[in-house]
């Protein structure tokens, strides 16, 4: 995968908080549903099988994460790690 596909619109409801895979597969689903995307349309463009589209919008934890970071990077997310807040008074 290395082109990027220009979304419609910002997604509502970034940014957001990942805590997990489901938390990255529900974003990935969303931003693809917004772009007007099917699974296979992605998958074609990614140069990449239906399955993994599949699996990281299910939350597979096992997914490689180049492969997430591929996905991201064509529908026009990225991500980014920054500092825990602190959570104690």
């Amino acid at each position: 995968m290395s082109a990027s596909l220009k979304p419609s619109q910002k997604h509502s409801s970034l940014p957001c908080k990942v805590r997990s895979a489901a938390d990255v597969g529900n974003i990935v689903r969303s931003q693809r549903q917004e772009m007007g995307l099917r699974q296979l349309d992605v998958a074609g463009l990614g140069n990449t099988g239906n399955r993994l589209i599949v699996d990281i919008e299910k939350g597979k934890p096992t997914v490689q994460l180049q492969k997430v970071l591929d996905l991201l990077d064509l529908l026009g997310l990225e991500l980014i790690v920054t500092q825990k807040s602190a959570r104690f008074p």
